[in-house]
């Protein structure tokens, strides 16, 4: 990947590798987009807005032309029940055309503080659950390489409640319709929080293997996702966590991320892969945890990319809506192999990328705390030094992550 450097002609310069040879060539990209689907998923409460930024600023660059643009279709009921309930989606259809706050059964779907009941939120999870489907129908038809959903990639909503904003899990959705054609699908997942509800989904399967790379420590939502958290029954060893602590900047990241998926890929083998691309690690993202750029997220996505395996591209988290914005479509370019001007083309919500309207993002002055720990304090237990994911985890201990002093026998 050759990236913009400070100093040099301001023009990011992205793209993963060619062919055999080493040359460029065109990568099939199907983008799952209508102005309809925007429009609903704009409506939701905690990212006002963002579908349409993030379009807006894909179509700005001229990127819409190098892909084949897919209109999505909705979910139906049925489809959705692949993973959820029926008890959950019906509940969700009869308080999306009521409005009723005050449901006493909605708490016990997970409906409330960080879920709120909205008028039409049926139709917004079947819209997104749909666009997800429509995506992986596209890589199954080999209409295209790669399928982006960047309004999908909602990871923790579980069989029968909504969590963490999350009010269907579409991630699951993609990966069961690719397993209708591939033996085994991987979930990759950089999102700063664990993808708890798909790791859930699919825990005491060897089918599907979940890596989740995520801010762990006590009070941080959803609180799993530990070194030791590898799956059940015949799952065991098939969930690889990640845990990483506050600061973490582009280089360690990338470096973490690749020595584990080597050994991901070796071991496990996939056939295709789903990839959730959450940027709330973003520096200068609200939840203030991570130290990522553009850059580093695009460093992993083409080393997944350079596989050349049929890969779905989800969004995810990213509640500063610039920055979001800014990553996604860094993303779109490079996967598309596309060079982007630094500065941020005259569009719509050209005024949101005050006041260096760039499309850079440059890390904080926040400390990798990460650095900080100390390395021999580094175990690895019982329970997980044994078949898949003691290869997986010896490969990554000694850079960075961590399990935090407790050993479990």
């Amino acid at each position: 990947m050759t990236i913009w450097r400070e100093g040099e002609t301001k023009r990011v310069i992205l793209s993963c590798k060619g062919d055999s040879n080493g040359s460029p060539s065109k990568r099939k990209v199907v983008y799952v987009y209508s102005p309809q689907y925007t429009e609903t998923c704009d409506s939701l409460s905690k990212v006002p807005n963002r579908a349409s930024m993030v379009h807006s600023l894909i179509e700005a660059y001229g990127l819409l032309q190098h892909m084949s643009v897919v209109k999505p279709r909705v979910a139906t009921i049925e489809e959705m029940a692949k993973f959820h309930t029926d008890a959950y989606l019906e509940h969700l259809h009869k308080i999306s055309q009521d409005g009723d706050n005050d449901d006493p059964q909605s708490g016990d779907f997970g409906l409330g503080y960080d879920c709120p009941v909205v008028e039409g939120i049926y139709d917004y999870a079947a819209a997104v659950g749909g666009a997800t489907l429509t995506a992986a129908q596209c890589l199954l038809d080999k209409r295209g390489e790669v399928a982006i959903n960047w309004a999908g990639g909602w990871h923790h909503a579980k069989k029968d409640e909504a969590s963490g904003f999350c009010y269907v899990n579409d991630a699951v959705l993609g990966i069961l319709k690719l397993r209708e054609k591939y033996e085994r699908v991987l979930y990759v997942d950089v999102d700063l929080h664990h993808g708890d509800g798909v790791e859930d989904a699919f825990s005491f399967t060897s089918k599907v293997m979940t890596v989740s790379l995520h801010k762990f420590s006590p009070g941080f939502f959803p609180g799993t996702g530990d070194l030791c958290d590898t799956g059940m029954g015949k799952g065991r060893w098939y969930a690889v966590n990640v845990p990483l602590d506050d600061g973490i900047k582009d280089d360690r990241y990338f470096h973490v991320f690749t020595s584990v998926m080597q050994e991901v890929k070796a071991l496990f083998n996939p056939e295709a892969v789903v990839m959730q691309l959450g940027a709330d690690t973003m520096a200068g993202d609200p939840m203030c945890s991570f130290n990522m750029t553009p850059v580093g997220v695009a460093q992993c996505l083409c080393h997944v990319l350079d596989w050349h395996l049929p890969t779905l591209l989800l969004g995810g988290g990213g509640y500063n809506l610039a920055n979001t914005a800014r990553c996604w479509t860094y993303l779109t370019g490079a996967v598309l192999r596309q060079t982007l001007a630094s500065e941020i083309p005259d569009h719509e919500f050209f005024t949101e990328y005050g006041p260096d309207y760039s499309l850079e993002i440059s890390p904080s002055c926040r400390p990798d705390r990460n650095e900080t720990k100390q390395l021999d304090k580094l175990i690895v237990t019982k329970c997980i030094a044994e078949h898949v994911i003691n290869s997986l985890l010896l490969s990554c201990l000694s850079h960075c992550v961590y399990v935090n002093d407790v050993i479990r026998s």
